[in-house]
């Protein structure tokens, strides 16, 4: 976006460059406005519709719910080159990983309470049916 503030027309539609996108999601993060105040500033528009909030999920600022799979760290660092490459990671970058680290963790929360129910069934049905379920891998043929 260049260093001029850009004017448009009511019914004008706006398209910004991703760059720009990025920028305008950067300030509202950082600066603590309302959506609706950075939106005027950039647009000169009361309502932005819901836009900034879009382009946060398209850019993995926020999980999308509809999406199962999100691309979170676009290069690929090798162990060797560590010091270096943590210098090169955007602040995007790491809030992407910590975001992901923050969804692993609730999957694998989910898994162990999984596993503890399905022990706890297994427990209950062997002792209400008198039934042996789990494999003995002790026994002899």
């Amino acid at each position: 976006m260049s260093k001029r503030k850009r004017e448009f027309k009511e019914g004008e539609i706006i398209i910004f460059s991703e760059k720009e996108k990025r920028k305008i999601i950067e300030e509202y993060l950082q600066s603590g406005n309302t959506k609706r105040a950075i939106w005027k500033k950039y647009t000169g528009r009361k309502k932005e519709h819901g836009r900034i909030l879009s382009w946060m999920r398209k850019y993995g600022y926020i999980p999308d719910n509809k999406k199962k799979n999100i691309i979170f760290a676009q290069k690929k660092y090798h162990m060797n080159d560590t010091d270096n490459q943590l210098d090169n990671i955007s602040e995007f970058e790491i809030l992407q990983l910590k975001r992901r680290v923050l969804e692993l963790e609730k999957q694998l929360k989910e898994s162990e309470m999984k596993t503890i129910a399905y022990q706890t069934l297994i427990e209950i049905a062997e002792r209400e049916l008198d039934v042996s379920i789990k494999k003995n891998f002790n026994i002899k043929q």
